[in-house]
């Protein structure tokens, strides 16, 4: 038997005609065979040029994954014509669903690779956010889209953990009264930070409940109210030092702080892909 020459056509990767071409040949036990892929064909010149490689060769099968309508209907007019054989993966399961769903395809090439590199983007911008959390490393300051800044309660791991869920990459770092700010939060552009407040009222309310989680008394400095006033002040300075916007995160959702923030950064010429 001569090997067997299997063309993989596609708009992408070509990894899924690949996948399904190897699942089915496994079925047959034979190694003569040879796997030719040919990734990002999106023009009919270039389609016909693989399409005649495989004709002219003896033993060969065409596999393509394709949602041009074009190219599929280049392919099956070209296979009429030449008897080569081609199988086509995605148009009858494209077709099947589009009539299950009672929508039309968007046939937009390669659009998985895109869903795939927004995903690992948002897996990137997760990780991010928890290794420079609460300030546990200042050298995310300078390497992060945005860094949240403020006291302790403000809301600021979980915004972090929100934003990078919009794929944007945050570090947040605590502003803490016995302990010097990190330099590089004065190194950055006031634009890429935002400042986080809370009421004097919520945070001690808040705090209060932390302490009781914790097993400790009420009456320990973290829910002070004058600390709380002093904290809250020596962050202000902090915040008008820097230039940066701050938001008042009493009373809102994540959600809102969110869409403000996003709104800020979008005023300043910063944008983000959602």
């Amino acid at each position: 038997m001569d090997v067997l020459n299997i063309y993989i056509i596609s708009d992408s990767l070509g990894e899924t005609g690949a996948l399904v071409a190897r699942a089915a040949i496994s079925q047959f036990r034979t190694q003569k065979y040879e796997i030719k892929r040919f990734p990002y064909i999106y023009e009919i010149e270039r389609l016909k040029e693989i399409l005649d490689e495989a004709v002219s060769i003896e033993n060969s099968i065409v596999i393509y994954t394709l949602v041009d309508i074009k190219l599929v209907r280049y392919i099956k007019e070209y296979t009429t014509k030449t008897k080569l054989l081609a199988i086509d993966l995605m148009s009858p399961l494209i077709d099947g669903l589009s009539s299950k769903l009672g929508i039309e395809p968007i046939s937009e090439p390669g659009i998985i690779r895109k869903l795939d590199e927004a995903y690992f983007k948002k897996v990137e911008a997760i990780e991010f956010a928890v290794r420079y959390d609460d300030g546990k490393d200042p050298r995310g300051i300078k390497k992060a889209d945005i860094v949240l800044i403020g006291i302790s309660r403000t809301s600021k791991t979980p915004l972090s953990m929100y934003l990078a869920n919009r794929n944007i990459k945050v570090a947040n770092v605590p502003l803490v009264m016995e302990v010097e700010p990190p330099q590089a939060i004065f190194e950055i552009p006031a634009t890429k930070i935002i400042g986080l407040t809370n009421s004097p009222e919520k945070l001690n309310e808040i705090r209060t409940e932390r302490l009781k989680a914790l097993g400790l008394g009420s009456t320990a400095s973290y829910a002070d109210m004058e600390r709380i006033l002093d904290e809250l002040d020596f962050a202000d300075k902090i915040m008008k030092r820097i230039g940066c916007p701050i938001i008042d995160v009493s009373n809102k959702a994540i959600e809102e702080t969110t869409e403000i923030i996003l709104s800020l950064l979008r005023k300043n010429g910063i944008s983000f892909g959602q």
